[in-house]
């Protein structure tokens, strides 16, 4: 069995992208540009094809970084030689190339949902990945980024008590539409549930509208509390596209300055400046990996919003 492959303490941290493209919206250039600014090396990106990989690889010239394209996955690893994987491609691909990973000994940087809930046994497959990266020394993350903004939230609405949380809303704009909205979204509302007060389990479950408006609502039991949760689901195809949230009916919205991409949350008449939730995520990870340490949306967080987004997801049915 491959040993995981640790980076020198004074070298930087080689990472490879799988799927840097911004087709259907990608993030991936994103992730690797944020992963340099963070200190390490990315090295490689995988594509579809010959021309995906070199036109992603071209759009990082800008951020400075100087990958190799490939087509292969297993040749990129062979000529890189990283130390993690960020993975941004559609997330039916997710499973086989986490599998790799694990293969290889590599740290795992993985997108949200980290396995897509059309699979049966999502949840089954996620927590025997999670053992057997436990074993192995290899950190696993999920980029659901949004937690790292819940201590800005706190400066505009006031402290979170999870004792005292008795209700969650949030309003998220996928380009996705009707059930398809729920693993492109739904993962950031438990993300911000799990990070606020704790596992939990959901009842109750009740859905709203059809392709283009889905709401969302279900009880939320918690070891210290039980909230009510209503996520509210409208496509928008525009930038900046609405994301708000709130506890108790105290909600934050985000705002974007789109030509410096400036972040903002605002709440009644309060704005805060705050930094790309992103790039505090990939932050997170590389110091994550780089000590052995479990990041924020580590191994247990990922299986017990896996649980609950399977739930949500096979229990819908079209009104």
């Amino acid at each position: 069995m491959p040993l995981k492959r640790c980076c020198a303490m004074d070298a930087p941290m080689k990472v490879v992208i799988v799927g840097a493209g911004r087709r259907h919206n990608g993030i991936g250039e994103y992730i690797a540009k944020y992963f340099s600014l963070g200190g390490a090396e990315v090295s490689g990106v995988l594509g579809t094809s010959v021309r995906s990989a070199g036109e992603a690889v071209t759009r990082l010239d800008r951020y400075g970084i100087r990958a190799g394209a490939f087509t292969d996955f297993s040749e990129m690893i062979r000529v890189c030689r990283p130390d993690a994987v960020a993975i941004a491609s559609p997330s039916a691909t997710h499973e086989r190339y986490i599998e790799r990973c694990l293969g290889e000994g590599l740290h795992i940087f993985c997108e949200k949902p980290f396995l897509s809930p059309d699979i049966p046994d999502a949840p089954s497959i996620v927590e025997n990945m999670a053992t057997r990266a436990g074993d192995r020394g290899i950190v696993i993350c999920m980029n659901s980024q949004w937690p790292f903004c819940l201590s800005a939230y706190e400066q505009l609405c006031g402290e979170l008590d999870p004792s005292a949380v008795e209700s969650f809303t949030i309003r998220l704009s996928p380009l996705a539409r009707g059930r398809d909205m729920i693993p492109d979204s739904v993962p950031h509302a438990l993300s911000l549930l799990y990070c606020a007060v704790g596992a939990g389990c959901i009842g109750g479950l009740a859905y709203h509208g059809g392709d283009d408006s889905l709401g969302i609502s279900f009880t939320y039991r918690g070891e210290r509390t039980t909230c009510r949760v209503h996520i509210d689901l409208v496509r928008e195809s525009t930038q900046p596209r609405t994301l708000a949230f709130g506890f108790n009916g105290c909600m934050a919205t985000r705002a974007i300055d789109l030509d410096t991409y400036t972040i903002y949350l605002t709440c009644r008449d309060k704005i805060l400046k705050i930094a790309d939730p992103l790039e505090l995520s990939v932050r997170n990870f590389l110091v994550a990996a780089g000590s052995g340490g479990e990041p924020l949306i580590g191994s247990g967080h990922i299986l017990e919003t896996s649980r609950l987004l399977q739930q949500i997801f096979t229990e819908y049915a079209p009104s």
